[in-house]
């Protein structure tokens, strides 16, 4: 189901099944807990490596975010969405990485081996400069959000991407509606500097 379907359901039928896998996996059901699991990989791997980049262990924090479901299962309340909660799990393990890698950060980005030999294949194609350019400007944005402060960019990631509401963010981050969109404007004015040649 597509997030927007999460963002628009409130207590949907798809939480309603969140909290019944929850209640068997309390119980202690394996099955439950893999099904819950494969239901929301993605949402939990796709905002860690939006948060972390590429180069990171999306994998590993992943597999702690679910860890830490599993633990608590038994002790589950559902005072919010399931997915608020998970989302709160994953960025509780999100910002403890990203204080303890701070010092690495200071080196820049280094590119994922292997990602500079596309073009090459790309010289076969009529127009290489419109593809390069585009893995470029791609890069160059996620680059961005990657130098954006913690809070601004989690902000980003859960509503450009995973299309949460206002509302499931401010639950995520703990903050209140005005000012998630205080956070995310100055996350996106901060990208339009950046980006400013691009869009120019």
């Amino acid at each position: 189901m597509s997030a927007n379907h999460r963002a628009n359901g409130g207590k949907s039928e798809e939480d309603a099944d969140d909290l019944r896998l929850m209640r068997l996996v309390g119980e202690g059901d394996t099955g439950a807990f893999e099904e819950l699991v494969e239901k929301h990989q993605a949402l939990v791997a796709g905002t860690i490596g939006r948060m972390l980049g590429s180069n990171s262990d999306v994998e590993d924090i992943a597999q702690q975010v679910f860890i830490r479901v599993w633990k608590s299962a038994r002790r589950y309340v559902p005072r919010a969405k399931f997915t608020t909660w998970l989302l709160k799990i994953t960025r509780n393990l999100v910002f403890n990485e990203l204080r303890r890698t701070k010092r690495r950060a200071q080196v820049p980005l280094q590119s994922e081996p292997g990602t500079d030999d596309p073009p090459l294949k790309d010289e076969m194609n009529l127009a290489p400069d419109a593809s390069l350019l585009e893995v470029e400007l791609r890069r160059t944005i996620e680059e961005a959000i990657l130098q954006l402060p913690e809070t601004q960019r989690m902000a980003l990631v859960l509503r450009r991407y995973e299309q949460l509401s206002y509302e499931e963010i401010a639950d995520v981050l703990e903050l209140s509606v005005p000012a998630v969109k205080s956070v995310l404007f100055r996350a996106r004015s901060e990208l339009r500097e950046r980006l400013s040649k691009y869009l120019s």
